[in-house]
């Protein structure tokens, strides 16, 4: 089936909804009704969502150029919006190769844009589901494209707060690190409502009633992904707080934030 007839057009999609905030193209009516209401609740929701997409940008910089990290396995990868993961990397080191993992017809649909890599590098696209790690890690895209006889970098970033507790989502990054060898790192942004719980409360019951479920987590939570890691300075820190460059416009408030980020090294 194509991809295109696939994808549900008068649904708010997650994944659309972040676009249209971080002002992309790539979605349709409902996801602009759905992220008009939510920013309604929270005017911050704009600020929250482009601090989320800097940390990643500075995470993936921090792990091809301070770390030597040559491969990248993204998880949840959502909506190509440039600069993407493999062109963050390619640019500290051209041989970055990267798998991208998603489960959205429309990611599919538009993933040639999350594979124009250098000619040293190489990226693939994956449709797979991240519940079920298997899955992803028996594919041919990922065997063929990643060493594990050589470090990875997980990036799982602004996706958990969708993996509700029956789904276990610190067993699912477990799974997708453990094939990953000694020296591999894990970057994650995990949603909490502990900066402002009445706002971001308001945006989740937002997302709920569109069929988006939402768990935000607590600090200590937040620590559990990261058990039996070795944490990169800072530790776990709202994201706008994790080793920020000072290319803010203006600064961030700390209630404006309801994402954790951090990188740690698997010993």
């Amino acid at each position: 089936m194509p991809e295109h007839s696939r994808i549900d057009t008068e649904t708010a999609h997650s994944a659309r909804i972040y676009d249209y905030i971080l002002g992309g193209t790539d979605y349709y009516p409902a996801d602009q009704e759905a992220g008009d209401a939510m920013i309604r609740e929270w005017p911050a929701m704009p600020v929250h969502m482009r601090a989320n997409r800097d940390f990643m940008n500075r995470a993936v910089r921090y792990l091809a150029q301070e770390a030597g990290i040559r491969q990248f396995l993204d998880v949840g990868t959502g909506i190509p919006t440039s600069p993407n993961i493999h062109e963050i990397a390619q640019a500290a080191a051209p041989d970055s190769r990267v798998v991208y993992v998603d489960n959205d017809p429309l990611v599919l649909a538009l993933s040639q844009g999350l594979l124009d890599s250098t000619p040293q590098g190489r990226t693939a696209y994956v449709e797979a589901d991240m519940l079920d790690p298997a899955a992803i890690l028996r594919t041919p895209e990922f065997r063929e494209t990643l060493d594990l006889g050589a470090p990875v970098a997980l990036t799982v970033i602004a996706i958990v707060h969708f993996v509700l507790d029956a789904d276990d989502a610190v067993g699912i990054v477990r799974r997708l690190l453990e094939p990953l060898p000694s020296g591999s790192y894990l970057a994650m942004s995990i949603g909490t409502a502990e900066f402002a719980p009445d706002e971001v409360g308001r945006v989740a019951r937002e997302y709920a009633a569109r069929g988006m479920p939402m768990r935000l987590r607590t600090y200590p939570e937040a620590e559990e992904f990261f058990e039996g890691l070795e944490l990169v300075g800072p530790g776990i820190v709202q994201v706008h707080k994790w080793r920020p460059d000072g290319t803010d416009a203006e600064p961030i408030r700390d209630e404006d934030i309801a994402m954790y980020g951090a990188v740690a090294r698997k010993p």
